[in-house]
Formats: structure tokens, sequence, C-alpha cells
């Protein structure tokens, strides 16, 4: 009768141990591209909207979980519009890295719900912010045609590109806001159609802009055809 005591306790107490792990629902995810390095293995993950920290490190305990042969694992989450090619760290949402024991410092207090210390950087701005800024309604922009509203995350502003029909020429206007609302930039870019792709110059040192299906890409006059950011409007 002890012995049937004791293990009707020791299953009473799996099971409230178990219970008080609720399983957490791992946000949709998909993984476009694996970059393998002799010291790193980077996956590029793509989300649907912007994530709190506790979701992101929920996809990656996920990816860790089902790779389990990766010993260095470091993942790039993209925002719609994001690419997985481009010239700069702030061209995706944000990264995690998971540590080796060497590595962990006492700063590094961030674990997945395995126990494993990873080390996070967000980059973009959270949603409420992102949908501040996307719900700015300049006086300059009632009665035209705009092209979208893009959520530059590297200089926390909204570009507005805009046509005025009125406008004979068809130039197109473009606006950088900043959190207050306040106009920050203005450009009326150069259309250049050369290469077959409408870019449209938005500085003297040749760095340009492209838009299309809604995505507003960023180019330098240096970068090899690649962009530093690329943005889907209203993300």
């Amino acid at each position: 009768m002890k012995l049937f005591i004791n293990a009707a306790l020791l299953i009473g107490l799996g099971l409230a141990v178990s219970c008080s792990k609720k399983q957490q629902n791992v946000p949709h995810y998909t993984i476009s591209k694996i970059f393998k390095t002799d010291t790193l293995t980077t996956v590029d993950v793509h989300i649907a909207n912007r994530l709190p920290a506790a979701q992101l490190i929920l996809i990656a305990a996920k990816i860790k979980t089902d790779s389990v042969n990766i010993t260095n694992l470091a993942i790039h989450y993209l925002l719609p519009g994001n690419t997985d090619v481009s010239a700069g760290d702030h061209s995706f949402y944000a990264a995690i890295r998971y540590l080796k024991d060497s590595e962990v410092k006492q700063t590094d207090s961030i674990k997945d719900d395995n126990g494993n210390a990873v080390r996070l950087t967000v980059f973009g701005l959270d949603s409420a912010k992102a949908q501040a800024l996307i719900a700015l309604q300049p006086d300059v922009i009632v009665g035209k045609n705009v092209l979208g509203k893009f959520v530059d995350d590297y200089a926390k502003t909204l570009i507005i590109p805009f046509k005025d029909p009125t406008d004979k020429k068809d130039e197109l206007f473009v606006i950088e806001l900043n959190a207050m609302g306040n106009i920050v930039s203005s450009t009326v870019p150069q259309k250049d159609a050369e290469d077959g792709v409408e870019k449209w110059l938005v500085d003297k040192n040749g760095d340009y802009i492209t838009i299309k299906d809604s995505v507003l890409a960023q180019y330098p006059s240096n970068g090899l055809g690649l962009p530093f950011n690329s943005i889907k409007s209203g993300k």
C-alpha cells in the first residue's frame, strides 16, 4: 500500500509539473535561405508581422530543436518586403544568435524554452511605433496619388512617395517624416530607366530607389545592385 501511495504521488506530481508548463503556440514562419560558413549557420526566416521578443525566441527554439545537427546557429528575421540578398544588416527586422558556453557573459540573460543562451538584437520598430508612423497623414499628400507608406526601420522614419494628378510632368515626390509627423526630407527624384528598370535618383551621389509591387527598395550608388533596405508598404 505504501508503494502504491508513493507511486500515485509521483505520478500526480509529474502531471502537475507537465501541466504547469503550458505549451506555447509558435508564430507562423517560413525559412527561405540557409547560409553556411566554417563557423556559423545563418537561417533567413520570414515572419508576417513585427513580433515581440518572446515570440521571436519561440521561433528560434523551434528551429533549434528541429536542427539538432546545427551547433552554431544564427537567425535573421525578415518582414514582408525584406529581401534575402541585401547589403546591410538593417535590411532585416531582428537577429538571434545561439551562444556557446564559452561565449556567455553575465549580461546574456536571455534563454529559449530549452535553456539555451541566445543573444537577440531587434533592429526594427515594434508594431505600435510602426503603426503610429503609418497613420501619419500630412497635409501635403491630401488629394495626391500616394504610392505607399514605407516604414524605414533604420532611420525610424516614414517614407511616402506620391504623384500629383495635376502635374503634367508626372514627377515623383518623396517625403520622409519623423515620429512627430515633421517632414525631415523632401525630394523630387530624377527618373532613370536606362537599364529597363525604373529607378529614381534620390541624391547627387547616385543613390536611388525602386518601387514595384508595393515594395520600396533603397540602393547605394556603389552597392553593386544590392539594396541596403527593402520595405513592404504598410508593414
